[in-house]
């Protein structure tokens, strides 16, 4: 009660400020986010809708009490006091894949003051495949192509995506304790990768989920109608296909387990060419040990340059939130200009 309370005084509170202000000046939206990596990426998104009218603060839900995650931030859907002056934007996790079948994929998905990345959070985004040698660039200040990011996320993609559906199915059932994500990321682990063969660790990650999904479909007889309905739903109504799965799995085992490793391989061997080329063109020892300490000051760290990665601007599903603040913009203006019109004709 005393949270409701709380919370109520805060939304009212951005409201009456704003109404104080003067016509002129701009409204003020608050964005509650999760934590604080979600600030620059949610600020990266509203900022181009920023104008005359409005601006937004990107924020965790609370500055009185260090309350972070989706739940702290989805509590201000109470009484649904979200709207003009407050919205929320959270990671969709796998609530946008389940569809209103969890008590928190309702409130993402019901609300028009939610907005969630479609990906399952920035972390998958930020691993957005066509980026991924931009990233190797700005790590090594070498820009030769060593594998194809798109190639290699692609394959990846299709060879967990029948695995990836059994997941989803589990949780849809509401039975994800008998396959968990924990499970199922067990089973993607990419391990033996290497640049010698990149696309070995691919087909001994295909063998595995063929096994996993083998021994599902052997403990779940009767799942085949519901499994290939759901698979068909994940591609023709959400955007899950077999090539961007990668997208919609964990966040965080995808950047810490998988990106990472595998990116991280590549960068590393960027920066060995990159320095025996220095050593190749170096006239004598003093020159060489100046130029290899200008270039090592020079180069970035891997999961840094990933947080700030910017290149999923160019990806459908940040195509997707851009169109729902749009239009959740557009329907605020227009209830804006119906309240005014109604006020002019009572006056």
């Amino acid at each position: 009660m005393a949270s409701r309370l709380k919370d109520n005084i805060s939304s009212s509170y951005l409201e009456a400020a704003n109404r104080l202000k003067s016509r002129k000046s701009r409204r003020r939206i608050a964005a509650y986010v999760e934590s604080y990596d979600d600030v620059f990426f949610w600020r990266t998104v509203l900022s181009s809708f920023e104008n005359e009218e409005h601006y937004f603060e990107v924020m965790l839900p609370s500055h009185r009490r260090l309350e972070r995650g989706k739940k702290s931030v989805l509590m201000n859907l109470l009484d649904k006091r979200t709207g003009r002056d407050l919205i929320c934007c959270v990671d969709a996790d796998y609530d946008y894949l389940l569809r209103g079948v969890t008590e928190t994929s309702r409130k993402m998905m019901d609300n028009p003051s939610v907005f969630h990345t479609y990906a399952y959070s920035i972390e998958n985004l930020q691993c957005y495949a066509p980026s991924l040698h931009n990233v190797c660039v700005a790590v090594t200040l070498n820009d030769r192509y060593v594998i194809d990011f798109t190639e290699f996320m692609r394959m990846y993609s299709e060879a967990i995506f029948p695995l990836f559906v059994w997941s989803i199915w589990h949780y849809r059932k509401g039975i994800y304790n008998e396959f968990s994500i924990t499970d199922f990321n067990k089973v993607i682990e990419l391990g033996g990768f290497s640049l010698d063969n990149p696309y070995a660790c691919i087909q001994r990650l295909k063998h595995k989920c063929y096994v996993r999904v083998g021994e599902l479909q052997r403990r779940h007889p009767d799942a085949k109608e519901s499994y290939l309905a759901l698979k068909r739903e994940l591609q023709e109504e959400l955007g899950v296909t077999p090539q961007t799965t990668y997208l919609y799995i964990q966040g965080h085992h995808l950047f810490d387990k998988m990106v990472i490793p595998v990116v991280g391989k590549v960068c590393k061997h960027l920066v060995g060419e990159r320095e025996n080329e220095i050593r190749r063109q170096s006239v004598h020892g003093t020159q060489m040990r100046n130029e290899l300490s200008c270039y090592t000051h020079s180069t970035q760290d891997l999961a840094q340059m990933l947080k700030k990665n910017m290149g999923y601007m160019t990806s459908e599903e940040f195509q997707k939130i851009t169109r729902d603040i749009r239009q959740f913009l557009e329907n605020t203006m227009q209830a804006k200009q119906q309240a005014q019109e109604q006020q002019k004709q009572q006056e």
